[in-house]
């Protein structure tokens, strides 16, 4: 089972990753997890491009440029999450990096990528507040629907959440994108929700909540289903030059 595990302070964090991105990060967290390495803002963890392609069931041709420009981008990417500081007794908002280095092995198809101070105790704290998941419930999401899910599941023992528009937007990475609510929800919720019903083991829909004729936020409500079917996927391999990397 590749279980991935994060600190509910990170899942309810605000960032924008391509999926390629995500799931580079998920892949790191799961091969150290697996090859009993430790973790930590010093050491480089590996991902291979013939593991990536096997666990996400898309062809080998390209992925390593595909990881490759995935681990450049996330090298500049940021992630906002609310913190506590302990002098002032107060929650204070954080702004870092995700990863502070990357590398290549080029021969071997292999990238490297290394964590920063801050991610690497949100990713490893597992005495508190933790969410987990597998790895093959994901598989088949976009990196929109794959947020969702993690928002998600990390209140399944409630079954709902109720999440203002400015929240999730900010929770998305969305505050600029889709700023019509139309675009909104048929490009972000609706999409996500439908992969999440079909690829995952939850069912879950969302009702609007308006002030006016402003819609102001949502409920989503969800549950585990009954009887989960084995995850649809083509047989066929996916070609990485056709995916969709949003």
């Amino acid at each position: 089972m590749d279980l991935v595990v994060k600190d509910n302070s990170l899942i309810h964090a605000s960032y924008s990753l391509s999926i390629v991105e995500q799931r580079l990060i998920l892949l790191a967290i799961i091969e150290a997890r697996e090859n009993s390495k430790r973790i930590d803002n010093e050491s480089f963890l590996e991902v291979k491009a013939n593991h990536y392609a096997e666990r996400f069931n898309i062809q080998l041709k390209n992925v390593y440029h595909l990881l490759s420009k995935a681990t450049q981008t996330l090298l500049n990417r940021q992630v906002t999450y609310m913190a506590f500081d302990e002098k002032r007794n107060k929650s204070e908002k954080r702004v870092v990096r995700w990863v502070s280095g990357i590398s290549y092995v080029e021969g071997d198809e292999i990238v490297k990528l290394r964590f920063t101070p801050e991610v690497v105790p949100l990713i490893t704290r597992l005495e508190k507040n933790f969410t987990s998941y597998e790895l093959e419930q994901v598989k088949n999401l976009n990196a929109h629907a794959t947020r969702l899910y993690e928002i998600l599941i990390s209140w399944r023992s409630v079954g709902k959440i109720t999440i203002s528009l400015i929240e999730l937007r900010q929770r998305f990475g969305l505050e600029n994108q889709y700023k019509a609510m139309s675009d909104f929800k048929k490009r972000v919720l609706d999409t996500s929700l439908e992969q999440i019903n079909e690829h995952t083991d939850m069912l879950a829909d969302y009702e609007q909540h308006k002030q006016g004729r402003t819609i102001t936020g949502f409920t989503f409500k969800f549950k585990q289903k009954t009887n989960p079917k084995i995850l649809k996927d083509d047989k066929s391999k996916r070609d990485p030059d056709t995916m969709d990397i949003s």
